[in-house]
Formats: structure tokens, sequence, C-alpha cells
């Protein structure tokens, strides 16, 4: 049975058909980037924790998407999605995880902690909330030269509740800032409830103390949330300030690889994974609205596929980080060495 495909030039959400096959190509790439490090992990190839975005790509991918090559984001350790929709090479995030010389920081961090400035994200440091005010003032540097920039900064529903998101927040309000700020409402921070850990239900009336809108979205369905961020987004650039935004959506694993999940009951888990999977969801809707072929979402899953298997043996043998002095290169602090100890000696 073929499909026929709807070929304007803008077919759904000011998107053309092409820009609507991306999307999904970062959808696969996402989620099967995940997989692939999964597997590293498992053979103890990965250093640390892994954090997957299984059943939240969507709101990353998208809520990206929506933002100008010259945009600023500043992403969470679930927000892979975003950073390859502004041009993070898979490779590099396989280094990262693998703690590669070859990788961004040169093995002196991992998973998603790496930046560049070019091409437009900033990686988080790991206090949750601190990425706030830090993209307020990016923000408030872009309003003080007059670019026509805006700031994307994503946090969680837990990550809400800490006193930094209040303070950089109420900041960027108060000075009418370009920034916009996703809130992932998953059902938990870590292993807490939302309710256990805020009164709120919806956590976008939380913008209305700051006199900001708030607005929320089905994080799973990827074109609403691009058109609820592409708005949030030209209203920022246009001097309108901060806008918050929900998404709705689900962690379908735990915080990290090793998190056993068992807080999570596994009825909810299963109803998310049949009704609500957000990758599922975008290619139904493709197919439905004639939009897209079931041969060229294939050949998407395909070349994804051919993609993340050369990048994943090109990069499993490269070297680890050379150990003493270089590992102490570009960092904030250079150590002296003195006495056969490692340290800035303060009388020096």
């Amino acid at each position: 049975m073929t499909t026929s495909v709807v070929d304007h030039p803008a077919v759904a959400a000011g998107l053309s058909r092409q820009q609507l096959l991306e999307i999904y190509y970062y959808l696969i790439l996402t989620r099967s980037l995940e997989e692939r490090l999964v597997n590293l992990y498992r053979q103890g190839k990965v250093v640390g924790g892994l954090y997957r975005s299984l059943g939240q790509e969507g709101e990353s991918v998208a809520s990206a998407y929506a933002l100008d090559a010259g945009d600023m984001l500043s992403p969470l350790i679930r927000n892979l999605g975003s950073m390859l929709v502004k041009g993070a090479k898979p490779i590099e995030v396989l280094r990262q995880y693998m703690a590669k010389e070859t990788s961004p920081t040169g093995g002196r961090e991992m998973n998603l902690h790496f930046n560049d400035f070019d091409l437009g994200y900033l990686g988080q440091i790991s206090p949750l909330g601190d990425m706030i005010p830090v993209m307020a003032g990016i923000c408030l540097s872009f309003k003080m030269r007059g670019e026509s920039r805006v700031g994307l900064v994503y946090i969680g529903d837990g990550g809400c509740s800490t006193g930094t998101f209040h303070e950089g927040v109420n900041f960027a309000a108060v000075l009418c800032l370009p920034l916009v700020v996703i809130v992932e409402h998953n059902r938990y921070a870590y292993s807490t409830p939302t309710a256990r850990q805020c009164r709120t239900q919806r956590l976008a009336d939380k913008a209305y103390a700051y006199g900001i809108p708030g607005v929320t979205v089905d994080g799973n369905d990827v074109l609403a949330v691009y058109e609820t961020t592409k708005e949030a987004v030209e209203r920022a650039r246009a001097g309108g300030g901060v806008t918050l935004i929900e998404v709705l959506t689900y962690r379908r694993k735990g915080h990290a690889e090793h998190d056993d999940q068992r807080y999570q009951p596994d009825a909810e888990i299963a109803e998310w994974a049949e009704n609500n999977d957000p990758v599922r969801r975008y290619a139904d809707q493709l197919l439905e609205n004639g939009w897209a072929s079931r041969d060229e979402l294939d050949e998407i899953v395909e070349r994804v596929d051919q993609e993340l298997e050369r990048i994943v043996n090109d990069c499993e043998n490269d070297p680890a980080p050379a150990s003493d002095e270089k590992a102490l290169e570009q960092v904030t602090a250079f150590p002296a060495q003195a006495d056969g100890l490692w340290f800035r000696r303060l009388d020096a």
C-alpha cells in the first residue's frame, strides 16, 4: 500500500515536508544513539553514569528546532536531542561518555558536560537550577549588545523548586530578557513524585508569580511543542521577555541506567510506552496526514543505523586521556608541582 505525500511549501506548523522529515531524523538519532550507549555501558565501556531520555525525546528535539542558528540553549542530561539539533556530533557524545582523549573535553568531563559556543549550546553544570541564572546572564549580554538572539534553558520539575531557579527566573523577568524556560514535568524528581516536592499541580502556574506567561503543552506531541516554543522564541526576540513552558512528558527509564526504577509502577511505564511514545506518535502523524511515506521513514531509520554503526567502530579504539600533568591542562586553575604534590602554593 502506497501513501500519498503532500508536498506544499508549508504543510504543518509552518514547516516544510523536508523540515518535518529532518525532525524525525533527530528523533530517531536521539533514541538510537542512546540505545548504542546502553550497549556500551553494559560492556563497561561508558565511564560514569548513563542518562537516557527515553519517552522525552520529542520535547527536546521540537523545542530546539524552534531556535535560530544564532540562539543559545543550555541542555540538561536528558536533552541530548536538543544538542543534536544544534549541531553536536554523535561521535562527540560517544567520546564524552567513554571519556576518550578525543572527546570535546579531552576526557576531563563526561556525558553532556561540553560546550560549543559557535553552534550555540552551553553544557550544564551539575547543581540543578544553576543554569537558569547563567542563561539569564547570557541573555542579558544579548540585550545589552542589541543582538536579536534568544536563550533557551531546560529544568526539571524537581529543579524548579530550587532557590537558583527562583533567582534566575525573577532576574530574567524583571529585566525582560529574551529567555525561554522549558520545565520538563516528567512526574519524578529522581525518585520523588512531583506531588511530594511541590504543591502546584500545573508547574506553569509558577510563572505568574514573576509576571511572565506560563504555558502548559503536551510534551509528547512534537508539533505542539514546536509551535509553543516558536511562539515564545518570537516573543522573546521581539522584546516581550521571558516565557515559561511546562512540557508534560514521562521518563520511561530511571534517573540513570543504574537506577532500578522501583519507585515507578510497571503499569505506569507500560501505559506511557504503549499509548504515548513521542517518536511513534510523530511518525503516525506524518503518515496519517500524508506528510511522509513509510519508505521515507524507513530510509531515515536505516541511515541512522549505518551512521551510528560507523562511528561506534571509529571511536571505540580511540585513546584514553594521558595521565599526570596533561590531565590538568585546560582546567580553571593550573597547579604547580612542589614537594612531590600537585597544588598551588599560597605563598608563591
